[in-house]
């Protein structure tokens, strides 16, 4: 064995002599690219979207390249090395060696930097910028003339911009739709010449013309004429015509007809049995496993027929229906509501003419369908890092029934599981805990009640019923038991905007075995007994989320979630009914305490994209809780803090706060009071690519929590406009991203620069040892 060994180092080190050593006769290996140079640069948006695309076809990896970079490479190519020393080996343990660690040569004909030249100045085209060129150098390595590297040379020049936009050649019709469109056209007078927005421009008028019954009009049928002479100065003419190849049925419109469903069998089988359901003509194998209404809701949800006024022969007005002009945005809509169900394996919508010479105006709509199985199970196990610091395995089970009662409902049981420890600075293994829980629920794809008559929204809309019983075991503390359960609805109206609507929650906390620490804290903190004692929390809550990045050419999106709660108050409404009042403290609901307080809780998050590899990520938080009536303090899960992983990330989770009330480093248990009424968070984080998909990151945090009103047990906690400014926490840092789009690994180091309390030491740095203002973070995903 150690022969072999040494047989192998010796022929790696001979072969570490020459990396070209068995090149083909005439080739020249490919070393990588000397920094692009760009000549003019232009700063518009268009221009760096431009770069992005010419960068991106130009670029090429080398030989044991560092992360895919094409500029910066390993110092040692052990993969060409074993290509050279193994290539000899036709079999055994040596061509073994060659397969699985051999890299094949990159070579200047496989770049093909001429092919790749004429690529990135077509580009340049595509953008506008028509002057524009691009050109290469050959660097033969002066050491080795088998060797080379590349530069390339951008010269983009001044872009052109569009001065009109002219149609010609439709019908009628076709033009007065166009022209009433105009206003949301992509290629305005006055914009930056591009490609993408021309297809854009094309995409938009074909479903504009689609929505009013042009069922065969495709953006293949529209074509442009750009003139540049026309107007001097870097200006073009564009003029949008039909193509050659378009058909004359293009422009008619058309009316839907009849419908019908086909639900094949599990196998695929086809019907063999129907019924008719208003009209609705429904093909089934042996069983009928949805409900015909059901199907007649999701296909008919936009109108399918309008009525209108005629008068008949005796000249008595009546209501007539009519059939609806086609519409594409009616069919996206029906297909993903059905795709949304999630009970069918796929679903196909067919519109078949009446006649194949399009004398009819009229297609019959026939929908084809699959059954998706009935059951789903799903088994996960997970390494989590929380940002209240614990981390620790989990594992969760889940099992649903697709389909429950034939009108795409579906029902789960979910079983979970998980062990935590504490990872912050002086946490201890008693701190150690693990939660376990079950929960079910019910999930209807529309809304259940109040019934909203019998059609459906033309968006996405959810009603799910929820139960659930959860255990969490602080070591060494106690143990908290919360069950309860939730009704929900959620709505989409816009692809941008969700609406998240909960009129009924109701949890109770039971608080179980306390141990003699947790009294000594309750003893010295009356409010902290408060917030953990047995209660019931019924509340109501609303929440709405705004988000933007999924809109075209959307540069630098923004996303925005605010969430009002209220608990208790509809329960002191009906005992104010029966003479208790409102002010009244310690009302109880089945013989326990309730909570009542107003809950307000905002994020807003900006993201500004400077180019494709540098972006500055911002966030601003903030959320208040106010506690009356019947409760002097927030329920303890409900209550808001600052610090860990994803929020001020120089300090542990639940480290600082409430406002400049220290922490006591004697006690293990001090975090627990580390909580408050009101929350105030700002974040900033510029992010930077620095090879391949290994990403950087600067940040700054700033933060804190305080108390709405003052507690002798935490002084200093309660908000005050004379110490906000010194109680704000504010802390630094740097940090590693792994982002492989799918998955990001995150490690963070936070460097204290303020702490919100007195530490003994003055001056704004006021952490007393440097190392003490340090803390570590690993996560997966971003921050914000």
């Amino acid at each position: 064995m150690k022969r072999l060994i040494l047989y192998i180092i010796g022929i790696v080190i001979l072969a570490g002599c020459s990396t070209t050593k068995h090149l083909p006769e005439g080739e020249i290996l490919y070393t990588g690219q000397k920094p692009m140079v760009v000549l003019n640069r232009s700063t518009t948006a268009v221009g760096e979207v431009a770069m992005e695309e010419v960068e991106a076809a130009l670029a090429t990896a080398p030989n044991n390249s560092l992360l895919g970079s094409s500029t910066v490479r390993y110092p040692f190519p052990l993969g060409l090395w074993i290509y050279n020393g193994f290539q000899k080996y036709e079999k055994g343990f040596g061509k073994w060696i060659f397969n699985r660690f051999a890299a094949t040569p990159v070579l200047m004909s496989s770049v093909n930097p001429g092919i790749r030249q004429k690529a990135a100045t077509n580009l340049l085209r595509d953008y506008g910028y028509f002057n524009g060129s691009v050109s290469y150098q050959t660097f033969i390595d002066p050491k080795d003339s088998l060797k080379a590297k590349l530069q390339y040379t951008v010269n983009m020049r001044n872009p052109y911009f569009i001065d009109t936009v002219y149609y010609r050649g439709f019908s009628q019709r076709t033009t007065r739709i166009m022209e009433l469109g105009r206003r949301h056209s992509l290629i305005s007078p006055g914009e930056q010449f591009n490609v993408t927005d021309l297809d854009g421009e094309r995409t938009r008028l074909s479903t504009l013309l689609r929505n009013v019954g042009c069922y065969y009009f495709r953006p293949d049928y529209l074509t442009y004429q750009a003139d540049t002479t026309m107007v001097p100065g870097g200006h073009v003419i564009m003029r949008l015509i039909p193509a050659p190849t378009m058909p004359k049925v293009a422009e008619k419109s058309f009316h839907v007809g009849s419908r019908s469903v086909y639900l094949l069998g599990k196998q695929g089988e086809e019907p063999n049995d129907s019924i008719d359901y208003k009209g609705l003509s429904i093909h089934y194998y042996d069983k009928l496993r949805v409900r015909p209404n059901m199907l007649y809701r999701w296909l008919d949800y936009q109108g399918y027929r309008r009525k209108r006024q005629v008068q008949d022969s005796a000249g008595i007005s009546r209501q007539r229906s009519m059939q609806s002009l086609y519409s594409l945005y009616r069919q996206t809509r029906v297909q993903e509501r059905l795709a949304n169900l999630g009970i069918f394996r796929y679903a196909e919508m067919q519109y078949v003419p009446r006649d194949t010479a399009f004398v009819s105006d009229t297609l019959d709509l026939r929908v084809v369908a699959a059954l998706d199985k009935p059951y789903d199970a799903e088994l996960d196990f997970n390494v989590t890092m929380k940002s209240n610091n614990q981390t620790g395995p989990g594992a969760a089970f889940t099992v649903t029934k697709n389909n429950v009662f034939g009108g795409g409902e579906s029902w789960n049981v979910k079983v979970n599981g998980s062990y935590e420890w504490q990872t912050g600075k002086d946490r201890s293994s008693l701190m150690n805990s693990y939660e376990m829980g079950i929960s079910t629920s019910l999930m209807f794809p529309r809304i259940v009640f109040p019934r909203m008559g019998d059609r459906e929204y033309d968006f996405p809309a959810t009603t799910t019923f929820r139960l659930y019983m959860d255990q969490m075991n602080r070591a060494k503390y106690y143990k908290l038991l919360a069950f309860g359960g939730n009704a929900t609805y959620d709505f989409q109206p816009k692809s941008t905007s969700k609406h998240s609507i909960t009129p009924f929650r109701l949890t109770f906390n039971v608080l179980r075995d306390p141990t003699d620490a947790f009294r000594q804290l309750q003893a010295q903190n009356p409010a902290l007994y408060v917030s953990l004692r047995d209660q019931f929390i019924p509340a109501m809550e609303y929440t709405y989320t705004y988000d933007n990045a999924s809109l075209r050419g959307k540069r630098n999106p923004i996303w925005w979630q605010t969430t009002v709660a209220s608990a208790g108050n509809v329960t002191s409404a009906v005992y104010r009914i029966f003479g208790r009042s409102f002010s009244e403290k310690e009302k109880k609901l089945f013989g326990v305490p309730f909570a009542q307080f107003l809950k307000l809780n905002s994020e807003f998050r900006y993201h500004y994209k400077i180019d494709k590899n540098q972006m500055i990520a911002s966030r601003v938080a903030g959320g208040v809780i106010w506690s009356y009536g019947n409760m002097t303090a927030a329920p303890y899960t409900e209550q808001f803090y600052i610090g860990g992983a994803n929020s001020v990330r120089a300090f542990s989770a639940r480290s600082i706060g409430p406002g400049g009330y220290p922490p006591d480093d004697e006690k293990k248990y001090t975090y627990i009071n580390h909580v408050g009424d009101i929350r105030m968070e700002a974040n900033v984080e510029y992010r930077f690519r620095i090879i391949g998909d290994l990403h950087g990151a600067l940040f700054l945090d700033a933060g804190n929590v305080w108390l709405m009103h003052k507690d002798e047990n935490r002084p200093g906690g309660e908000l005050t406009l004379r110490n906000f400014p010194k109680q704000i926490a504010l802390g630094t840092g740097t940090g590693l991203r792994y982002d492989m789009d799918f998955l990001v690994f995150r490690l963070d180091l936070g460097i204290a620069l303020h702490d919100p309390y007195d530490t003994g030491k003055s001056g704004y740095y006021n952490i007393p040892k440097f190392k003490d203002g340090m803390a570590w973070h690993f996560a997966i995903g971003y921050p914000f």
